[in-house]
């Protein structure tokens, strides 16, 4: 997602063009979705919302711009990877950060130590 945005980011207001053009305010929504969302995933950092920002981007991609598109198309456009990339961020926003990940880290450190959620559990 963070290289599917990088260009985006560099021209936020301006990177899509045509009939189907959003206002500038949503290009930018969504450029910072898939850059910001794409590092926030790498990172494990904020990861539900960086899910949220992706999964309502791909919505929309595949409700607007593949609109009429098959699901696979050899060669010629489909909505495939928009939905893969909407089952993906779905699954972490339902999920949440896994263990290895900095949400996971400051979860760990807000919890008091003594608590009976941990007692016993070493």
């Amino acid at each position: 997602m963070v290289l599917h945005g990088l260009p985006k980011i560099q021209n936020p207001m301006g990177w899509m063009q045509g009939p189907q053009a959003m206002p500038g305010f949503l290009q930018l929504l969504a450029a910072l979705a898939e850059f910001g969302g794409g590092i926030a995933l790498m990172l494990g950092f904020f990861t539900r919302l960086g899910a949220l920002g992706i999964a309502i981007t791909m919505a929309v991609a595949i409700f607007t711009a593949h609109a009429g598109d098959p699901f696979v198309a050899q060669g010629k456009r489909s909505f495939e990877s928009a939905a893969l990339y909407l089952a993906a961020a779905s699954m972490l926003l339902l999920g949440g950060p896994g263990a290895y990940s900095v949400d996971y880290l400051f979860a760990r450190r807000r919890q008091p130590s003594g608590s009976a959620a941990t007692a016993g559990v070493r």
